[in-house]
C-alpha cells in the first residue's frame, strides 16, 4: 500500500510499504477514507525528529470502512464505518474506566515511560504506524474505533479522531463558567474549534490571538474577538487590550493551542535546531534529558489570565527542562490543566452536535482536501502556513 513516512527534519515521502494484517484477536483492519493532517504532525517535522526513525508511518486522524476484524472484537463488522481516535487504548483497565484512556495501562510505553500508545507518533508512544495511508491496522479494536451513520461526507464526522475532543477537552478544562470570558491563543484547527466549542457551551466573551490573517478572518466570522499579534509591539500591550475588555482582570480562562512551536522563542528555537540535526543517537539521549520548548504562548498565557482563573493546554510541550515563572503561577493563584484529549471521555458529548444543522461548523472546516501523492506538499504548506492552510484533509 502507499503510506506517507517520515525520512529526516522536512522531508516525508510517499512509498510503498507492506499492508497491514491482523496480529491480535483484538485488532482490526481499515480502509482509510479520509486522514488529517495535525499541527503535532508538524512537531515530528522539525522538532520532535530525535524520536523518529526514517520510514515511520505518520498520521493519527483517520476515518475509514472496517475490512477484517480480530475475534475478539465483538461489536465491529467488515463493511462498518468508522472513526479511529489517535490514541490506542483498550478500555477494561482503571484508567480507562476512570475516563482517561490517553493513560491506558494496556498501551502504555512504560519501557519510554509514557502514557498510552498513539498511531503515527515517535517511539516514545510506542512507534505505532499511522493513518497516513491506505490501510491501518488497529490495535485493541474492541474500544477505540467509535461507529459513524452512513451518508453524510467524511468531513462531518472525521474530527472526532482528535480536533473535536481535543478542543473539548481544552474548553472543559478551561472551566469557564457560564457567561464569562475564555482566551484562545493560536486559531489553527484546535484553536478554532475550540473557540466554536466556548461559544457554544455558553461563555459570554470569546478572545482569539494570532498572527495569520487567514486564520483571523475565519474566527472574526464567527464572531470572535480576534486580536493579530503583530500588531502589537509588545506582548504586554495585548495583555493590556484584553484586561480592558475584562474589567482590568483578564479572561477568567487561557487556552493554549500553540505549544512547543510558539513564535517569539528564539533561543528555544536554535536549541532545537540543533538538537534536530545531530545524530540521532546523540540528539535523543540529549532530548530526553534537557530538552526545551519555546514557551512564548505559555508565558503570554500566565501574563494574561486573571488571577485566580484557569490554564488549559492542549498545545503539544515535549520539553524536559523548561523554566517556568512559579512565583507568578502561584502568587496569581492560577489553576493549570493539560494533556492530551481523552478521545473516548468526550465522543459522545460531541456526537449529538454533529448533525445537519452542523452547529460547529464541520462541514467546511477543512481548508484543503487533498490526495495521499500530494502529502509532501501539504506538509510544507501546513508548516509555513501558506495558501490560506487551516486544516488539511488527506484522501487516498
Amino acid at each position: 500500500m502507499k503510506a506517507v513516512t517520515w525520512q529526516g527534519k522536512r522531508d516525508v515521502r510517499v512509498e510503498d510499504v507492506p499492508d497491514p494484517r491482523i496480529e491480535e484477536p483484538t485488532d482490526a483492519v481499515i480502509r482509510i477514507t479520509s486522514s488529517g493532517l495535525c499541527g503535532s504532525d508538524l512537531h515530528l517535522y522539525e522538532v520532535l525528529t530525535p524520536f523518529m526513525t526514517p520510514g515511520d508511518i505518520l498520521g493519527h486522524e483517520p476515518m475509514g470502512i472496517v475490512e477484517e476484524v480480530g475475534a475478539a472484537v465483538p461489536d465491529l463488522q467488515v463493511g462498518d464505518r468508522v472513526v479511529v481516535p489517535f490514541q490506542i487504548a483498550c478500555g477494561n483497565c482503571w484508567m480507562c474506566l476512570t475516563g482517561l484512556p490517553t493513560q491506558c495501562e494496556t498501551t502504555q510505553v512504560t519501557s519510554e515511560g509514557m502514557g498510552a500508545a498513539l498511531f503515527g507518533y515517535t517511539r516514545l508512544y510506542g512507534a505505532v504506524p499511522g493513518a497516513q495511508a491506505e490501510y491501518l491496522r488497529v490495535p485493541q479494536a474492541q474500544f477505540g474505533p467509535i461507529k459513524v451513520p452512513e451518508g453524510p461526507p467524511d468531513d462531518r464526522f472525521v474530527y472526532l479522531s482528535d480536533v473535536l475532543p481535543t478542543a473539548w477537552q481544552a474548553v472543559a478544562y478551561a472551566d469557564v463558567p457560564q457567561g464569562g470570558s475564555i482566551a484562545v491563543l493560536g486559531l489553527g484547527p484546535i484553536g478554532d474549534m475550540a473557540c466554536r466549542i466556548a461559544q457554544l457551551r455558553g461563555a459570554g466573551r470569546v478572545f482569539g490571538v494570532d498572527l495569520v490573517p487567514e486564520r483571523l478572518e475565519r474566527a472574526r466570522a464567527r464572531g470572535v474577538q480576534a486580536y493579530d499579534l503583530r500588531s502589537f509591539d509588545k506582548e504586554k500591550e495585548l495583555v493590556a487590550a484584553i484586561q480592558d475588555e475584562t474589567d482590568g482582570r483578564g479572561p477568567d480562562a487561557v487556552i493554549d493551542a500553540v505549544g512547543t512551536e510558539a513564535h517569539g522563542s528564539a533561543a528555544a528555537r536554535l536549541a532545537q535546531q540543533a538538537t534536530a540535526v545531530m545524530p540521532r543517537a546523540v540528539s535523543g539521549r540529549l532530548a530526553e534529558r534537557i530538552s526545551i520548548d519555546r514557551l512564548a504562548a505559555l508565558y503570554l498565557a500566565i501574563d494574561l489570565v486573571r488571577r485566580g482563573g484557569t490554564i488549559s493546554l492542549s498545545g503539544v510541550y515535549g520539553g524536559t527542562a523548561d523554566p517556568l515563572p512559579m512565583l507568578t503561577l502561584f502568587d496569581k493563584q492560577v489553576q493549570l490543566r493539560m494533556g492530551q484529549a481523552n478521545v473516548r471521555r468526550w465522543s459522545d458529548d460531541i456526537m449529538p452536535y454533529l448533525t445537519d444543522e452542523d452547529p460547529l461548523g464541520v462541514d467546511d472546516f477543512a481548508t484543503h482536501h487533498v490526495s495521499l501523492a500530494d502529502a509532501p506538499h501539504a506538509y510544507e504548506m501546513f508548516q509555513r502556513k501558506r495558501e490560506g492552510a487551516v486544516k488539511v484533509l488527506m484522501r487516498p
